[in-house]
Parts: C-alpha cells; structure tokens; sequence
C-alpha cells in the first residue's frame, strides 16, 4: 500500500512575548502622534531629495546647453581663452562637487528619527493580538468578515477598509493559533476581494494554500479537494498542493472502499475529520454571555421590573449628600446592582485617567493555583493603582464611596483605573475569592471582596456592556455613573450570582475606575446575619 504525505509546512510568524499597545487604547493613541510625527519627517526628506534632484537638473540643463554649443565647433569653441579656461575649472573642480552633491545622503535625518522611534512601535504581539480581537469581535457580536472589512461597524467616526492583504494576514494569525474555522473564513474574503479585482500583492494561489488545507482540518474533503484542484489550475507544480491532492484522493478511496464493506448500521462510522465550526470552548456560558454583550437574552420580567426604582439617596443622612442628594437607579434586583448617576465629574474624571496613563500596565488576574498575578488572555486591558494620600482628588472619590454606601474604604484596595484595548474585554469571573482559592487576598489581612464599585468614565460607541451571565443582565456603560454591587452575602459567603464580564469594545474607547471593598471593618457597618444566604 502506498501512502501520500500531506505537505503542510507553511511558516509560522514570529511573537515576542511582553505586554504590549494593543491592551490599551489610551496608550494606543500615542502612536497617532508618533506616525504622525515620522510622516513630517518623511516629507522632509522628500522635499530634501526633490531641492537636490532639481539641483542637479538645473546644472544639467545648463550643460546640455553649453556642450550642444561647443561640440558643434569644438576648436573654434576652446580657442577662446575663457571658455578654455572654464573647461578646465568644470572638469577639475564643478564635476567633482556635483558628484559629492549626487553621493550627498538626504535620508540621515529621517532615518536617525525612524530609529529613535522604532524602540516606542508595536511588535509582532500587538499585531497578533489587534489580529485577535477582530477575531473575537467578530465571534461576540456575530459580524460577518465582510461587514468587517468594508467597516460598516456601528457609531464608526472614521470608516476603514480591509484589504486582501489585511484579510489574508487576519487568516493567517487564525491559522498560527489551528483556528481553522476563522482562517477558512478571511482567506475566502480575501480570495472575493481578489475574484472582484482588487489589486494585491497577494495572489490567489497563496490564498488557496491556507484555505484548501483550512478546510481539510474542519473536515469538508470534497471542498478541500476541489480547492486543490483550483490551486493547481493556477500553479500546476505547486509542490504542496500536489502532495495533498494525492492524498486527499487516497482517503476519499480508502473512505468509499471503508463505506462498501461495512454494513447499514456501520456505515456511519467511516473514518471522518473533526466537524466543521469553531473550536471547542473553555467557557461554559459563552453563548450566554455573547448573547447579552449583544443585548440579547436579557432576563428581566415586566413583573420584576415593575419593582426597580429611581430615587435620590442621602447616604443615611449623610451632611454631604442632605442639600445635595446623590440620584440612584435600580439596575437589577438579584443580584442587586444600583447605579449612581453623575457621581464623578469631568475634570475628575480627567484627574484620574491623567495620574492613571503613565502607570498603565497590562492587567493582571489572580492565578488560584499559585496565588500571584499573572497576565490572562482573558482580560484585555491595561491597569494603574491610585492611592488616596497621592492627590486629593483620589481621597475625595475614596470618601464618596464610603458615604454612599457606608462602607469603611480605609481596608478597601486602591483605586483600580483601567482602560481596555483593541477588543478589550475580562471574560466572566468573579470578584470575590471562592473556597478552593482561600490565600487569594490573605497578603492584604483585610478578608474577602465584600463589594464592588465601578465607575465609568467614558461612553463606549459600541459594546463594553458589563454582563451578568447568570441572572441575565447586562449594564450599559455611560460617562459619569458608577454601579454597587455585594459580592458576599451578610453571611460571609459567596454570591455566585455576581459572576460578571466586561463585554469586548466593538467601537469606542472605554475607560474604568473600580474600588473593591473589603470585610475587614464592616462587622458594625453591614452585621452578619443567620442565614447562609442572605
């Protein structure tokens, strides 16, 4: 029996591995300023070259002129001593300067800026990783790649384009990470970009390569078969593809040969490839919690509704908040979750993010295996830590929090700042530490995340929801608010029902503040009850 190999040795891209821009939006905007910044200094060198070019066509203008004359009566031209005599001082001295003038390199300048600003550029993780979150976009709020790529998103300001090339590299990153399912469907973008006549470097018999094998791996032998087919019509020699239409041929032989001899109720168990679609998932409720970053799925009766309320709140008769009474809105019952509207301002809100942007780190979750925080796939965004004691502020904002919700601050955390990237999103988790993990927070001695408090500090165009998969909820973030939630029962335990996610950014900027309030200090300000659950 003779076996065929199936050639698939396609390169892989390099990745380099530190955090990177694409994790955070507010530092990506920098680059706009860098790019622009390098284009400046590109059209100076341009202007430098083009002041050159017509330098040296001026001087050989004027020798055109000066030879044409000369060569028609050469004796009679040098028999005058002065044309004699510039002949000589041209051919010495002004030939030897426009040479210099010709080896003068114009590009020092902008090459020594290039190299400066190289050290500040995105690397091969940020591409991946903005590659990435198109993917995941595209996954969560169901967006076809066309849609994508003629970037009919909604809220846009600024319409782009997809290219085949964009496309071809979006399959790619998909292919690098045996995503079969997204690299089949941005190669066959790429390849109706290419049937309508778009203009690329990459050509169709690249395209076909990744996408005939792509769809191999998903199990579709006929239309991995038949796209070989149409590779080899285009490259007849092409090595790989040759290879795999033999062996492709083998195994729909070795199947119908398989089919013949097994009976009716074997027939079923050919040998087959894994089914067509996308990958199997490590997250349970994905269709859940996709559903409601989409503002699908949302769990809340007319019934329940009917209970939720707006109301102003004193704090308790809180002296600050008597004349000036804080506006509260009932976002969810069950768990509940209560929105404070116009709870931090503007020029606050622009304090907070101006100390957060130089600190900004990519964000880290805890490990409950070793304890330690580490950087998660999971959570796309960049964090910075605020201290009270370091601008007033931080501490007038620390305060607020305490006397809306009565809550002792002095055991809470640092004010968390974070601002999410390309995508940016935290995947369902929770705030508090469960019972297989009980060294999470024992560093801090305070006891568990008793609450949480997010304030949103930016309106997000499109996506960014934070979702409650479990009750059903989903809360839309809107500049100036904050949302309270108890992580724990009055009992000390979990509330599993606060199991939340921050919904990937389709469109916008989306920037967060966040305190998370400890047990420690609320034995006389929140009382344990008897029951287990309440």
């Amino acid at each position: 029996m003779i076996w065929y190999i199936l050639v698939v040795g396609i390169l892989l891209p390099q990745s380099l591995a530190h955090p990177g821009f694409f994790t955070s939006i507010g530092q990506m905007t920098d680059l706009i300023h860098t790019e622009k910044d390098l284009v400046t200094s590109l059209k100076d060198y341009i202007k430098a070259e083009e002041d050159k070019l017509e330098q040296i066509k001026k001087w050989a203008e004027k020798l055109d002129r000066l030879t044409s004359t000369a060569t028609k009566d050469p004796e009679g031209f040098v028999g005058h001593p002065v044309n004699a005599f510039k002949l000589m001082k041209r051919l010495n001295t002004e030939w030897s300067e426009l040479e210099n003038l010709v080896l003068k390199d114009m590009s020092d300048g902008f090459i020594s800026n290039l190299t400066i600003q190289r050290q500040y550029f995105p690397n091969d993780e940020d591409q991946v990783g903005a590659a990435k979150a198109l993917l995941r976009l595209q996954d969560t709020y169901n967006l076809d790649t066309d849609t994508i790529s003629k970037g009919d998103l909604p809220g846009v300001k600024h319409k782009s384009f997809l290219t085949v090339e964009d496309c071809f590299e979006l399959g790619k990153v998909a292919y690098t990470e045996a995503d079969y399912y997204h690299t089949e469907l941005w190669m066959e973008q790429a390849l109706r970009q290419l049937d309508e006549g778009e203009i690329s470097t990459v050509d169709k018999v690249s395209v076909l390569d990744y996408l005939s094998y792509a769809v191999y791996q998903q199990g579709d032998l006929d239309k991995a078969l038949l796209l070989t087919k149409k590779l080899l019509e285009l490259d007849p020699e092409h090595q790989r593809a040759n290879g795999n239409l033999k062996y492709f041929e083998y195994i729909m032989a070795k199947e119908k040969d398989a089919n013949k001899s097994s009976s009716d109720d074997q027939s079923d168990q050919k040998t087959t490839l894994k089914k067509k679609g996308a990958a199997v998932d490590y997250l349970p409720e994905r269709q859940k919690y996709e559903m409601l970053c989409r503002g699908e799925g949302i769990k809340m009766t007319p019934r329940r509704q009917k209970k939720l309320f707006c109301r102003y709140h004193d704090g308790n008769r809180n002296p600050k908040f008597i004349l000036a009474p804080a506006k509260q809105e009932d976002e969810w019952d069950k768990p509940r979750i209560i929105r404070f509207h116009d709870i931090i301002s503007d020029a606050e809100i622009e304090v907070v993010k101006d100390l957060a942007k130089p600190r900004l780190s990519r964000a880290t979750v805890h490990d409950p295996e070793t304890g330690k925080l580490t950087t998660a796939q999971y959570r796309v965004s960049k964090s910075a830590w605020l201290s009270g004691y370091e601008n007033p502020v931080v501490s007038r904002i620390n305060m607020r929090i305490q006397d809306l919700t009565g809550l002792d601050v002095s055991t809470a955390e640092e004010l968390q700042v974070a601002n999410y990237g390309v995508g940016g999103q935290y995947e369902p988790h929770f705030d508090f530490a469960r019972k297989d993990e009980p060294d999470a927070f024992k560093e801090l001695g305070t006891g568990n995340r008793i609450a949480t408090w997010l304030f949103y500090m930016s309106d997000v165009l499109a996506g960014g929801a934070t979702v409650f998969p479990e009750v059903g909820a989903s809360v839309w973030p809107k500049k100036g608010t904050a949302v309270f939630w108890y992580n724990l029962f009055a009992s000390g335990e979990g509330d599993y029902s606060t199991r939340h996610a921050a919904c990937p950014v389709l469109v916008g900027n989306k920037w967060v503040s966040n305190k998370w309030l400890h047990e420690r200090g609320q034995e006389f300000r929140r009382p344990c009850t008897l029951s287990e659950l309440e």
